[in-house]
């Protein structure tokens, strides 16, 4: 199974490359795979490569939606957690 994320480009660099924003995390990815790829663009990213842009409502629903599934794993841990103590 494979995972790709949607990121916001926040700089682009030389040769093929851009500094995106991963929930406040900021990491170098290709974008080599994607032209036109423009600072404010959202792209799905895949083991550290652009491989596709996004609509940014469509990224950003699907953020909230890994939102949700984060608080809600919280959730299971910290019950989890009370169960074993």
């Amino acid at each position: 199974m494979c995972l790709a994320i949607p990121a916001r480009v926040v700089e682009l660099l030389p040769h093929d490359q851009a500094i995106v924003d991963l929930g406040g995390i900021r990491k170098t990815i290709s974008i080599a795979l994607v032209s036109g790829v423009a600072v404010a663009d959202y792209v799905i990213v895949h083991v550290g490569h652009a491989i596709g842009r996004i609509d940014p409502e469509e990224a950003e629903r699907t953020l909230a939606l890994f939102g949700e599934m984060a608080a809600l794993g919280a959730e299971d841990a910290a019950k989890h957690d009370k169960v074993t103590a």
